[in-house]
């Protein structure tokens, strides 16, 4: 690539300056740089760069208390407000599985961090904010009023990188997993072989590496009785009716590096526009509903019972967001949800590619 066409850090800088309001997504695209090169730029001038120490960074950030947590990726937004305990650590995977922040961890995604202070009026923001190494944004941590500002700046100062460079080096995107256009060697009849003898949801991510299917190419081929494709309007139709009963849900939203969970009642549903927000105490969601490509259910056995999911795809086959109904381990599925996901209105199945 020829680097002249990229904006310079003064450049970045001054761009964002006479763009305090622009969110830090669309300056970036506005300007032709990924998400992470504009929070380098700021580097001695409001950013830190951070070592993105995952394992370290969850077990200091229990200490700060109150955050708002934030995973997102081109279509939705899920943010939540809650102290992040019951850290479990991996280099593979790690977890946080809190009451409010409850998150899956991939640290290997995690490439790049920045611990962030923007004025805004008379008050400092602080954040820390992770990228992969295409620049795409992970996760982000924000500090709330109730925050341990020394427990943070500790941790800040504990993950410092000896590395103050204002520009980063970025890879090309990878494919998001999305795993569409590969030669697969699954056949339906073992597909469905596979698929009915499911005892738990966590071996459906194995099932499909196995195979060799991305999670949309399998629900299109599995068939009707075990997954269903609805009409693209059934997520706003899901947020309103789950809010009227105060339906507990789990709502997923992720990334390649992070997947961030919501589990409970939903009660503030607002449409604006494209976006359909929730807007509670402790969690918000934004979605972009002209997004969605696609909503199927999906069914799933496991050796509670078979469990249901609403899942919405983008164009390019990617999962946008998530919905189960809220269960626990050796639970049965909720019968209100059941009823919910089975009765969403049904479009006729497009047959496998």
């Amino acid at each position: 690539m020829d680097q002249r066409v990229k904006p310079s850090p003064e450049e970045i800088r001054r761009t964002r300056q006479d763009n305090p309001k622009m969110r830090e997504r669309d300056l970036s695209a506005q300007l032709g740089i990924s998400e992470a090169e504009l929070v380098a730029a700021q580097c001695g001038f409001g950013a830190v760069r951070v070592e993105p120490r995952v394992n370290d960074l969850l077990t200091g950030l229990e200490a700060v208390g109150e955050v708002m947590a934030l995973t997102r990726n081109e279509s939705a937004v899920h943010e939540k407000i809650g102290v992040y305990d019951k850290v479990v650590t991996g280099n593979h995977n790690a977890m946080v599985l809190g009451e409010n922040i409850d998150l899956r961890i991939f640290p290997k995604v995690w490439a790049h961090g920045f611990a962030v202070e923007k004025r805004d009026g008379g008050e400092i923001r602080r954040s820390l904010q992770f990228f992969d190494a295409a620049g795409e944004a992970v996760h982000k941590v924000h500090l709330k009023p109730a925050s341990n500002l020394y427990a943070y700046q500790k941790l800040v100062a504990s993950l410092e990188s000896s590395n103050q460079e204002p520009t980063v080096a970025i890879l090309p995107s990878a494919a998001e997993g999305k795993g569409e256009g590969h030669a697969s060697v699954a056949s339906i009849d073992d597909l469905r072989d596979r698929w009915s003898r499911l005892t738990d949801v966590h071996q459906f991510f194995g099932m499909l590496k196995t195979l060799k299917l991305s999670r949309r190419e399998a629900v299109r081929m599995v068939g009707q009785d075990y997954a269903w494709l609805l009409d693209n309007d059934a997520v706003s139709a899901l947020f309103h009716h789950a809010a009227a009963g105060e339906m507990p849900i789990m709502c997923f939203v992720g990334n390649r590096g992070c997947i961030q969970i919501h589990s409970g009642p939903i009660r503030s549903v607002k449409p604006m526009g494209p976006w359909i927000n929730v807007l509670d105490e402790t969690f918000h969601l934004h979605l972009r509903t002209d997004h969605i490509h696609e909503v199927w259910a999906v069914r799933k056995p496991t050796k509670d019972g078979h469990v249901t999911s609403l899942e919405a795809y983008d164009a390019d086959g990617g999962m946008i967001i998530q919905f189960f109904g809220k269960r626990h381990e050796g639970e049965g599925e909720r019968e209100d949800w059941r009823f919910l996901a089975e009765n969403l209105p049904r479009v006729p199945s497009p047959t496998a590619a």
